[in-house]
């Protein structure tokens, strides 16, 4: 049962199953099991730690680690005791999660046991952190986080939380070279779990198993072990994204719901193991984050035999924005382009650069207005005024309307680059290629990549009388920025395009690698 009129905050998710549901499984993770009695207990513990420890309401910590059933009772720890936790992607080189840590003026750091050789940088280069946690049972001399949470009295805080009170600081890549850190509150995620039980997307009964594998410093996969708990299904949960083990966990949990971006759905229909899968228990299957290719659905739905639904949103949405419902995956709908139609209680609009309403099929920038959109950019008030404006947010993407209310992306206004679901800006991979000193100007675009739908390209231009190869300045931008923003091939030319203020010009470089293509996202 879902309990969405009892809910006054997150905070009262694993109270309200752990009386309900107190000896049914609330969390898997590599054979370690935990019910709801337990997680409502571990989470009031882990909130009885941070106060411990000093913290103030709305103050920050971090989170740089794997997925695991620990993600989560730290999550529902800071938030009934009304801390923010700060996902940092464990992807990043150490200069981007110090500036992220020293953003948020992140006061704990749990971290996974990978990435304990960072520790001493790190601390160098965050003065606010005082504590640090390490997310693992083994003997170090830092404290382990089962350890922490044990030494801490069960005592369920029963705080008030305001409805604007920050549950999550998600960081977006800065267009400017500096990530934003998105503030989502209680209100945000009432508004989604309002938006998608509307339509159906919030039906799990008691028993029933969700996977929960996308990375979590991501909204996604945040929000889909949140969704998972606030319906009293079972969440499973998988370290890493690993397309074997995904389909190991569906016939042996018996998984019902799965949701993941299009390519790691066509890593899982690659890999050996997907003709012998018995996917019969998959009652549904939601993908986003980036568009799909529709021969893999194609050959997906025909595989799984499953209704397939997809999603589309943005971190400031809290990732809900529209939905593509499962009949309009038959592909003599015409749909199969379209990411669907708005959430109920979420408006969107395509507008012209006046903000006026476009009429259907007419291309413009879609704007989104609704509960579910975030409370701001932490300490920017200038980005957070240029982006919700008017009560709307504009997201930056271009598209349009058919006649049926069906949203199209189309481009983005933005120059951001999707690569196998991750977002990366321009701007970031410029500054670190642009460091070089052989390199005299560079532009960064995002070219078609049939594996993860758009690869990073650099177009550079060299100083007079200087040499250096792909090779070098790859090598180059890997010490600097993380691997999945680094270019895959670097072209080199003697002048890049630009207009009479001097902007580069960065549709007429992408032109040549995506013409003949219907739309400009891949």
């Amino acid at each position: 049962m879902f309990y969405l009129e009892q809910m006054d905050s997150m905070a009262d998710i694993p109270r309200l199953h752990g009386r309900a549901r107190p000896q049914m499984t609330a969390l898997i993770f590599e054979g370690r099991t935990t019910t709801f009695a337990e997680f409502d207990r571990r989470t009031n513990q882990v909130a009885q730690g941070l106060i411990a420890e000093g913290l103030s309401p709305q103050s920050r910590i971090a989170f740089l680690g794997k997925n695991s059933d620990w993600y989560f009772e730290l999550l529902f720890g800071a938030i009934k005791a009304r801390v923010v936790l700060v996902g940092i992607n464990w992807r990043l080189a150490v200069p981007e999660i110090s500036y992220i840590l020293n953003d948020a003026q992140c006061e704990m750091l749990f971290i996974g046991p990978e990435y304990l050789p960072l520790v001493p940088a790190l601390r160098a280069g965050s003065p606010t952190l005082r504590t640090l946690v390490v997310m693992d049972e083994s003997r170090t001399a830092l404290a382990t986080f089962p350890a922490w949470r044990d030494g801490q009295p069960p005592l369920d805080p029963l705080y008030s939380v305001p409805d604007d009170d920050d549950v999550l600081q998600l960081y977006t890549s800065g267009t400017t070279g500096q990530p934003k850190g998105v503030q989502l509150t209680h209100q945000n995620y009432l508004g989604v779990f309002s938006a998608a039980s509307q339509v159906g997307l919030l039906d799990a009964q008691p028993g029933d198993v969700s996977l929960v594998c996308m990375p979590v410093f991501h909204v996604a996969g945040t929000n889909i072990g949140m969704l998972a708990l606030a319906q009293g299904a079972t969440g499973v949960v998988t370290r890493e994204v690993d397309p074997g083990q995904i389909l190991t966990l569906i016939p042996q949990y018996r998984i019902n719901r799965v949701f993941v971006v299009p390519a790691v759905l066509l890593f899982m229909l690659q890999h050996p193991k997907c003709a012998e899968t018995d996917f019969s228990s998959v009652q549904r299957l939601s993908y986003g984050a980036s568009p799909i290719a529709e021969e893999l659905l194609r050959r997906a739905q025909a595989i799984l035999g499953c209704p397939f639904v997809q999603l589309y949103g943005l971190t400031e949405t809290t990732g809900l924005g529209t939905y593509l419902p499962a009949e309009a995956h038959d592909a003599s709908r015409g749909k199969l382009r379209s990411c669907g139609l708005p959430f109920p209680g979420i408006d969107i609009r395509v507008v012209d650069e006046s903000g006026t309403v476009l009429a259907a099929h007419a291309v413009g920038e879609i704007v989104i207005r609704s509960q579910v959109v975030m409370k701001g950019y932490w300490h920017k008030p200038e980005a957070t005024a240029q982006a919700i404006r008017e009560t709307w947010f504009h997201t930056g993407d271009a598209g349009y309307f058919d006649e049926e209310g069906f949203l199209y992306i189309h481009d983005r206004l933005k120059d951001m680059i999707v690569s196998g679901g991750e977002n990366v800006y321009p701007a970031e991979v410029e500054n670190a290629v642009f460091g070089h000193p052989a390199v005299a100007d560079v532009a960064v675009i995002g070219v078609p990549d049939d594996k993860w739908g758009e690869a990073v390209k650099a177009i550079v231009v060299l100083k007079p009388g200087t040499e250096v190869t792909s090779e070098e300045l790859i090598d180059y931008a890997r010490a600097r920025i993380a691997g999945f923003k680094i270019p895959r091939t670097i072209d080199f030319v003697g002048a890049l395009p630009r207009n009479p203020s001097g902007k580069i010009l960065r549709r007429e470089l992408r032109e040549p690698f995506w013409a003949g293509r219907t739309r400009l996202v891949n």
